[in-house]
């Protein structure tokens, strides 16, 4: 079961990264359909076709993780401050 501050945390992740989305004005989505080269039966430059396609959606896919590191890290930056405003002086 998650307690109160996991929920909280998660929530606050969450809320970030949807910040950080909305602030990408050209974010794209991985291609679900595979080229030919990825099925039997596609023509010469179908190899090339699914290399391009796979560079692509790996491209998109370390956008995407940047991302979350980018939200996790300014979550752990807001606890260490939130933990210092919080110690007695």
């Amino acid at each position: 079961m998650c307690t109160n501050g996991i929920k909280e945390r998660r929530q606050r992740l969450h809320d970030l990264l949807l910040a950080l989305v909305a602030q990408q004005g050209d974010l794209e989505l991985m291609d679900g359909d595979h080229p030919s080269g990825l099925v039997s039966g596609g023509s010469r430059d179908a190899p090339a076709d699914a290399a391009r396609w796979l560079e692509r959606n790996r491209r998109v896919l370390q956008r995407y993780q940047a991302l979350v590191r980018t939200a996790v890290t300014l979550d752990a930056l807001l606890d260490a401050e939130d933990g210092i405003a919080q110690e007695p002086s």
